[in-house]
């Protein structure tokens, strides 16, 4: 069962996490930039952690 939040702002974007060095990165809009933002995670990861 999901959790349920509720989160004021101003724009939402749907978007997929993709590979980064030893990370991983979501693109957003370049008129994103020097906002703060939240990044909610809607279902499992297709990968697990390196450990």
């Amino acid at each position: 069962m999901a959790n349920r939040f509720e989160i004021d702002g101003e724009e939402v974007l749907d978007g997929e996490v993709k590979p980064f060095g030893n990370s991983a990165h979501v693109t957003v809009p370049k008129r994103w930039r020097g906002a703060n933002v939240k990044v909610v995670r809607i279902s499992e990861s297709t990968e697990q952690d390196e450990e």
